[in-house]
């Protein structure tokens, strides 16, 4: 079932598997964000997330190599994945014919997920991957971040963005999922893994220009899409649960002031001809005239 939220944006509501077939996605990708299921047997409504291995990663094969079929010349795919499974996501872009850029190491804010007989877990993998050795559009992004200890004199244009990325801090539970966390009335979060504004700004602002298509497979609670409008891309959501596509719905059509990206902008003002690469806003022409709109759902 096809959700038409702006002139801009779209949610197919159907398993990815067979919405990247077929007539459902006429017009070419520019830019996917591929941020599946990880297989660690987490709870899903409408998905079987403990999948025999080997069968998970045929599939994610499968999808990569059909999002290859769908995307322009030189269009950029960025695949997250947990780190241990690194050997596996860059061979499944191998095998689905795309060319390695990046291996982005997201280094999360919170603290490490500590480990009895190995280190800490402190990051996920994004794989960044190209059709073709060299890509359409790839702006160098320059941020400032705080100078690090030991350092004495301020920069005079910020530095350039790396492979890793410890500037992002992850929603997490509590006080740091702050008021981009999607919550009910009583505030429990409605999506548990939702993705931050930041990261996929970073990427859109990175790989595609205004103007160019954007892919979510995995919708999930909407992130890639609304961050795609406001910067004047056109967007695709798939999305198997009618749950999230309700809440993706509402997310796009009614703005959240917590959505806002503009507010982000100022990160990046060392970019050269950072006007032009942001675009134009959709979504909100003055932040301060944005209200935080509460979200209607259907029942669980």
């Amino acid at each position: 079932m096809k959700h038409l939220l702006t002139p801009h944006c779209f949610v197919l509501q159907a398993n990815c598997t067979s919405a990247l077939v077929g007539s459902s996605i006429a017009s070419k990708i520019d830019a996917t964000f591929l941020d599946p299921p990880f297989n660690q047997d987490k709870v899903y409504k409408a998905w079987d997330d403990n999948m025999p291995a080997a069968e998970y990663w045929d599939w994610m094969r499968d999808v990569c190599a059909k999002i290859y079929a769908l995307t322009s010349d030189g269009g950029a795919l960025y695949f997250m994945q947990r780190e241990k499974n690194t050997e596996f996501v860059l061979r499944c872009l191998r095998e689905a014919g795309w060319a390695f850029q990046n291996l982005i190491v997201w280094k999360k804010k919170t603290s490490a997920v500590p480990g009895m007989k190995r280190f800490g877990k402190h990051y996920q993998v994004i794989a960044f991957a190209t059709k073709g050795k060299t890509p359409r559009v790839f702006h160098r992004l320059r941020i400032d971040p705080p100078l690090p200890a030991g350092y004495k004199h301020a920069r005079k244009n910020g530095v350039f963005v790396t492979d890793v990325w410890d500037d992002i801090r992850e929603l997490t539970s509590g006080y740091f999922a702050g008021d981009e966390a999607l919550r009910d009335a009583d505030g429990n979060r409605l999506h548990k893994q939702q993705t931050p504004m930041q990261l996929l700004l970073r990427m859109l602002l990175s790989s595609t220009a205004p103007g160019d298509v954007v892919l979510d497979p995995f919708a999930g609670s909407g992130t890639t899409l609304v961050v795609a409008e406001q910067l004047g891309r056109k967007s695709i959501g798939i999305e198997l649960d009618a749950f999230n596509v309700a809440l993706i719905r509402n997310r796009v059509m009614e703005p959240r002031k917590a959505d806002d990206v503009s507010r982000f902008f100022q990160d990046y003002i060392s970019t050269p001809n950072l006007n032009a690469i942001w675009g134009t806003t959709r979504l909100f022409p003055a932040s301060s005239a944005v209200q935080q709109i509460p979200l209607f759902l259907p029942q669980r």
